[in-house]
Parts: C-alpha cells; structure tokens; sequence
C-alpha cells in the first residue's frame, strides 16, 4: 500500500493507482471529461488536473500514479482558473449552444463540470464549425457539432467491444470521429453494441430510441440481468411511468462490466411483437377471448384426464423452471418434459462434466488468454459479450483459431480458420492432439505411427490440409495461456467422444492444469444451464401425447416446434407474444414479459445472477410462475418451486450459496 496525501487527507491505496481513482476512494470529486473506469487511462482533456508539492507544473490525475508520501492538492485558485480555461476553450471550439441540446439540463458532462467550475457563459468566439450529422444509423446519431474529441466512443469501440470501427479523422480543428474509412455509421462495420453512446460525455452520439423522453433524473433505474443468452450481463433497466425508456450496461457488472450487445440493448427493448393481453380459447375453430378461470377450468380438465408433453423455455426463471417439472414430472408423471433447446447446448457437457469435476472454467479467463481456440461458436453472431472478452486483445496479439464449417465474420479476425466437413469435428480434433503429440515426442498412448496416420485421415476426412492443422496446433502447443470455447456446432452433435477430446487437447495444451480449467461451453439461452440441471433436455419426440402443454413465455418459436405441435390434439401455450404457434393453439394463457417478473438465472460459467421486476404486466397479464401453481391448486397439488433442491448440482463450478 502507499500512503498519499489529497486535500489534506491521509489515504492509502494500493500502489499503481491513479491519482484520480486515490481521490474517488477517498470521496474527493475531481472534474474529468476523457477519462472513463472501463477505459485505459488517456490524459486529453486535461481537465482533472491536480497540483503535486515539488512538482512545478499541474498533472493530469487521471494518467499519474501515486507513489509514497505524495501531496495532491485538487481545488487551488490556480486549478479553478486553468479548468475554466480549458472549458471556455471546449465551449468554443464546436457548436455547444446548451438551451438546443437534447442532454442539456444534468445529462450532459461538459454541461455538468461547467457548472462545478462555476461558470455560466464562455468568453471565446465559437468557430461556428458546420460537421455533418449522420443519422444513418438505426439506434443512435453522431453528431460531431458537440463532440468534444475526449474518444471515449473511439476507445471504447475497441477497448470494450473490439470491433474497431471509430476512429478520428482530419487534423486539428477539423478533427472529427468517423466509421471505418469515413462512410456513414449505418452502413459501416458496427456492430450496434452502444457502448459508444452509453460513454459519450455530451450530445455528440445520442440513443434515437430514447432521446428527449427524459432526463436521467426522472428515471426510475433497476439493477437486473439481461436474458437475451446465457452471458448473464448486468444491465440497468431506465424507467418512467411504468415503460422501459432504455437498457444501459451496469458498470459494475460482474460477467460483462457495463458492455453489452445489440440484443440486450437495444432488441430487447424496442420490440415489435403483438402482446397477448387476454386468455384465448378455440371456438369453433377460431380463437376467442375468455375468462381466466374459463380457460384454466378447460386447461385442468384435459390435464387430469389425458397423457402429457410438456416443454418449457429457457428464458424463464429457475423458480419457474423448477414449478414446471414438479407440475408435470413429478405430480403428474409425464414421460416428456423437457426444455424447447431439448438439450441440444448442453446435454452432451452435463453428462461429461458428471465425472470430470471442475470441467469448465470462468468467462474472465478470455481476458487473459493468448490464444482463443473457437470451435462451432459463432460469437459474433451469439454470446456477443464473450467474443467480445478476447476480441478486444486481437490487436496485441492475442491468436485466434476458428473452427466453423459454416464462413462466419469470425473468421476475418482469425489467424487461422478451418472449414472443415461437417460432422468431422472429432477426427479434427484428434490430429491436433496427434500433430503436438508429435512435434512435442510426447506420445503417451500414441506412437508416431500412429499419430501419422490420423493426421491422414483428418486430411482425408475434413478436406483441410495437413499444413493448416500444423499451423493451429503449432499455436495451441506454443501458447502460453490458451483457451478452448465451444457452442452448439459442438453440443449439437450430443457427441461425449467429442467433449472427451476436447477436454484431452486442453489438458495436452495446459488450457486444464490443476486448479485452473481454460475451455468453456457456452450454453444456450439465459437458463440453460438451470434447465439442464433439471434435467430439461430429452429431445421433444411426442409419443401419442393427448396434451401438449409448452411455457414458451416471451420467447421466439421455432419453425420446427410450430411443425411438431401442429398434429398435437389438444395444444396449450403459455406464451406473452402473438406467434404460429398461439395461432394453432386450443388454449392461450397470456404470461409476463422478462422485466415483467424476478427470478433466479444460472448463467454459462456458473454464477447465479438474480433478474428483477422493472415494470408491472398488463391488466389480465400473469406471470408464468403463477399460471402453474394455479394450475396445480385446481388440481389440488401443491408445487415446489425451489430451484435449488430441484438442480441435481454436476458440476462445483455452481455455487448455489
């Protein structure tokens, strides 16, 4: 620890901090513009500057380390003139004309630290500059009149997302923030996360989706959990008069630290989908509108009489989760009850991971790895957040090799792609163990004889040269701190032998090495892990099933599913959406959304997050949990809803303290 001195005030704080993060440990408030938590340290805008006895010349806090026994003041006469200056010359620069500014009135930081300084006019002609405004995009807007160049978007487009889209363009005055090669943002490689918006210090990127609905003053701001997949970011739900304004990231997150993607922000927030606000029942062939205890009275009758299947989504909450299999598992004995993913992202890894305690890791290690190993995880397509983890470090060298039949955007960061035939996964897999059991003459079970020859055979069955298996393995052996992600191109094969030799390959490359496990699944949806626990994830292969029962919630259907259900002779859908599937149904029980209920989610490395209530459902609107434990009163069950006793706990990775 050092021991500093600031506005004399004794703190210590650990040794390489920063000046600025020593003040907001000790509760003093330094006045920053460029600087941001997330973001590496920049020293722009000059505005969180600091006066250090025996140094002749003020510092910028943000980017100056404390060492032992330093004196900092940070409110001097000297430091209040040279701020207003520095403001005065922000003010001037652009078209910063406060009373036209949609963040005006406490949402804008220039604003803010203007009126911390003091001041109420600028006293420097402006330079009357005329940027165009790109509204190209369909979420947010740039406009360079009231950038104040901090490039906090710029660095946070790389730095948090890695995507490396913004960037500054021009010299001096006519310096502004571009996309790609200078073309408009709606057409550039964007990737729509938002975090560029959600950092911006003054107007220059604004949200189109919420802007001039409300000052953040007037928010009503709830901490949940996003689950949009089973990334389990931390997300800040913005409210106002019972209506989500907008979704920010939650800088103090966990998993995700304030990033978020397309989906989370902006999809789950602008929905277009027509809401179920009544019980729906068939009447001579055509869905009506019916009371509540109508329909669950026809619901209850079917269910006590005739044989079942029921699939539930794994989108609702692990209480819900939980109800559902000791509704129709347990209580009513149906043989098919299952989730909707049917298993497809995680049987194959619970079953593996029964006997091999400790299997997989945590998402953090992607900060850190040197070398990123993808096979069939599209992460650029789902789970975002985790591709975004290690793709931030691309560009500092960090190797990625992209396993994927299928041509992905993935594919284009990658240092090596491989392409090879589909279903040939295994054989793959095996001639990379056999190239570095090889190169290393570290045979194990393996002579070199053998090790040839399934070199061959990989290059015989999946059309990839033995050059370019050479090469990603080269790396994998090379690598320092690997890791190994894998997804539903994967899991979908229901294939142990393949989980087997992927966990083999990461022992041989030191991605598992005692305590620590560097390869990680990454499930489905926000609870498929809790439903895989449960054991929700048989495939759904209907068998004379009078009834089919499926909580879909507020999630999308498949076309399958909508197929399969089609022949069902009594069809019952818990669902908060209009779909094909509510159109074919005999029962229609309109549920609540995700903000609408709370609820426990596990999310794909095993933490337990907790998703709050953020607005109340509409009138004749139930939540799902509540359908169910009605359902089983009528028929004089009672249900158990805790999660925790139902998970049957395979893996210590899931701590359900």
């Amino acid at each position: 620890m050092v021991q500093i001195t600031i506005n004399k005030q004794q703190i210590d704080v650990p040794e390489g901090t920063t000046v600025l993060r020593a003040a907001e440990m000790a509760g003093i408030n330094i006045p920053r513009l460029c600087d941001h938590k997330e973001l590496t340290p920049y020293g722009g805008c000059r505005l969180c500057i600091v006066e250090v006895q025996g140094v002749r010349v003020p510092m910028a806090s943000c980017t100056l380390p404390v060492s032992n026994g330093m004196v900092v003041e940070t409110e001097t006469d000297a430091l209040k003139k040279s701020r207003q200056f520095v403001l005065s010359m922000l003010f001037s620069e652009r078209n910063h004309f406060c009373p036209f500014c949609q963040v005006s009135g406490g949402d804008c930081e220039l604003q803010n630290a203007a009126y911390h300084e003091e001041m109420t006019h600028w006293p420097i002609q402006p330079g009357w500059s005329d940027f165009p405004v790109d509204t190209s995009h369909p979420y947010f807007v740039l406009d360079n009149n009231r950038c104040i160049l901090c490039r906090r978007c710029v660095r946070a487009c790389a730095e948090m997302a890695g995507n490396f889209t913004l960037s500054v363009a021009e010299r001096g005055a006519k310096s502004m923030i571009v996309a790609d090669t200078d073309i408009p943002l709606g057409e550039s490689t964007c990737i729509k996360c938002g975090s560029c918006v959600q950092v911006c210090p003054t107007g220059a990127l604004i949200d189109r989706t919420s802007v001039y609905q409300s000052h953040d003053k007037n928010l009503q701001e709830i901490k949940s959990v996003c689950v949009g997949c089973s990334v389990g970011c931390s997300i800040k739900i913005m409210v106002r008069d019972n209506r989500i304004v907008r979704i920010e990231g939650d800088w103090d997150g966990p998993v995700n630290h304030g990033v978020m993607c397309e989906y989370g922000r902006y999809t789950t927030a602008n929905e277009n989908r027509v809401r179920l606000t009544s019980p729906l029942m068939k009447k001579n062939g055509k869905l009506e509108p019916v009371s509540w205890d109508e329909a669950l009275s026809a619901v209850q009758e079917k269910m006590a009489k005739e044989s079942i299947a029921a699939l539930a989504s794994t989108r609702l909450s692990a209480e819900t989760l939980a109800a559902f299999k000791d509704l129709f598992e347990s209580k009513l004995h149906s043989k098919l009850v299952t989730s909707i993913e049917e298993g497809v992202p995680t049987a194959a890894v619970t079953k593996f991971a029964e006997t091999h305690e400790g299997f997989e890791g945590k998402l953090d290690a992607l900060k850190t790895a040197d070398t990123v190993l993808c096979v069939g995880a599209n992460v650029n397509r789902s789970h975002m957040v985790a591709g975004f983890l290690f793709k931030r470090n691309l560009n500092a060298g960090v190797n990625l090799i992209n396993i994927d039949p299928d041509e992905t955007s993935l594919d284009e960061v990658a240092r090596v792609a491989l392409k090879p035939k589909a279903g040939s996964d295994h054989v793959l897999i095996l001639a990379l163990q056999a190239i570095i059991a090889k190169e290393e003459l570290e045979r194990k079970s393996l002579n070199i004889t053998d090790a040839d020859a399934r070199i061959k055979k990989a290059v015989t069955e999946t059309g990839i040269s033995e050059a370019d298996l050479s090469k990603a393995a080269r790396m994998l052996a090379h690598a320092i701190s690997p890791m190994i992600v894998f997804g539903k191109g994967v899991t979908a094969q229901r294939d142990e032998k393949l989980i087997e030799a992927l966990y083999q390959l990461a022992v041989q490359v030191g991605a598992v090495d005692g305590e620590r496990s560097n390869i990680l699944s990454l499930k489905g949806e926000a609870n498929s892990q809790s439903a895989a626990l449960m054991g929700l994830e048989q495939p759904f292969n209907p068998n004379g099933e009078k009834v089919t029962y499926i909580a879909i919630g507020d999630d999308y259907v498949a076309n399958r599913f909508v197929e399969k259900t089609s022949k069902s002779a009594y069809l019952v859908v818990q669902a908060s959406y209009e779909s094909k599937l509510t159109e074919q149904a005999d029962v229609v029980l309109p549920v609540s959304i995700w903000a609408e209920q709370e609820g426990h989610y596990i999310n794909l490395d095993g933490r337990v997050r907790k998703a709050e209530k953020a607005i109340n459902a509409p009138e004749n609107v139930r939540d799902n949990l509540d359908v169910l434990t009605e359902l089983a009163k009528r028929m004089k069950l009672t249900l158990d809803a805790d999660w925790k006793k139902s998970i049957r706990e395979r893996k210590s990775s899931v701590s359900l303290n």
